[in-house]
């Protein structure tokens, strides 16, 4: 089970998507009155529209705005999950940010047999003997390419990276991450050379399974192209393998999902402004709060009488506690900081 911090958490980065999905969903078709081209050549599917879709300017609007959604939840929201779950961070090793790194020039050799002995289906992938190549310490050093991992950890024995990707990637990129990858453990073997170094592609989801939270790799790099070409499933981690992974605990996909359809109902945006609005019972935030896993804002509630007391002759604690919880969606963290202090949290 997750902790009460990592649910939160959570909580505040599904409050933050919704909030900001909100704001651009479409209401109408009026910021698509002409969309000419789409509208012509969606009349050759007008009859599976039939009862289904009745707006076809407004189905293209919302089409946009879904395409939005997969751009937010691809390039955020499933970093940010990551990073609270496992505690790590995004990093970067370039040459901007100064902390280049370097490989050895049979390193660079050694991922490029492998690279094209992988290609020309010479070899089948294989993590084991990949890692006995690359993990060596002869040749002359270079510097590595730039590299991120959207998703970095370091622990005392070792460093653990993940290149987190959509579940329907372009063709040909499975073919660049693998190479990205090699390369990033090739130079991360030499500047960690105390610890083990693993590195994995993670899939958030499966989409080839019929329930939510399962999975089955090997059907799942079959729906890909030169997904199994290029990765072993030793290399990959999917669906709700992959945030067990990140946690440390079991049946993690579905305490996110359950913090996520909690949050997202219809009266979403009706319990946000309740939540901000200072003339709000206590009583009434609570319960919303308790839905929304908003165990920080709870105890300020609870201890309510002890900080308008000690807030009563303060003019700017005043206006702090005045705030908004939530600010253009994000957690007023300041706010609930200065506080807390007041109750000694």
């Amino acid at each position: 089970m997750l902790s009460s911090e990592k649910k939160e958490r959570i909580a505040f980065e599904v409050v933050k998507t919704l909030s900001s999905r909100f704001k651009s969903f479409p209401k109408d078709s009026t910021n698509n009155r002409n969309a000419p081209f789409h509208e012509a050549f969606l009349n050759a599917f007008q009859d599976k529209f039939d009862g289904n879709v009745s707006d076809i300017p407004f189905f293209i609007s919302l089409s946009s705005w879904l395409h939005g959604l997969n751009t937010t939840l691809g390039q955020s929201f499933f970093e940010n999950i990551a990073h609270i779950l496992c505690d790590g961070e995004k990093k970067e090793f370039t040459k901007t940010r100064e902390n280049l790194l370097k490989v050895t020039n049979q390193q660079k050799e050694a991922i490029a047999d492998i690279i094209t002995d992988l290609k020309n289906a010479n070899q089948p992938p294989d993590l084991e003997r990949e890692n006995s190549l690359i993990f060596i310490s002869e040749g002359d050093e270079i510097d590595a390419n730039n590299f991120t991992m959207d998703v970095f950890f370091e622990d005392d024995d070792k460093i653990v990276g993940i290149e987190l990707k959509s579940v329907k990637p372009n063709a040909g990129e499975m073919r660049g991450e693998k190479q990205k990858i090699l390369e990033a453990k090739s130079a991360l073997f030499r500047h960690f050379s105390d610890k083990k170094i693993k590195f994995f592609i993670g899939f958030p989801f499966d989409p080839t399974s019929t329930q939510p939270t399962a999975y089955d790799k090997n059907r799942f790099l079959d729906s890909i192209i030169d997904g199994k070409k290029y990765f072993a499933t030793s290399e990959v981690l999917l669906a709700n393998e992959l945030w067990d992974f990140l946690s440390g605990k079991e049946n993690t996909m579905q305490q996110i999902l359950d913090i996520i359809n909690a949050i997202a109902t219809t009266d979403f945006k009706e319990k946000y402004n309740l939540i901000n609005d200072t003339d709000t019972n206590s009583a009434t935030k609570k319960e919303i709060l308790e839905l929304w896993y908003m165990y920080s804002e709870i105890r300020l509630i609870d201890s309510e009488s002890v900080i308008l007391t000690k807030i009563a002759s303060n003019n700017p604690l005043k206006r702090i506690y005045r705030q908004d919880i939530f600010k253009e969606g994000k957690y007023n963290e300041r706010r609930y900081k200065k506080l807390s202090k007041l109750i000694k949290i």
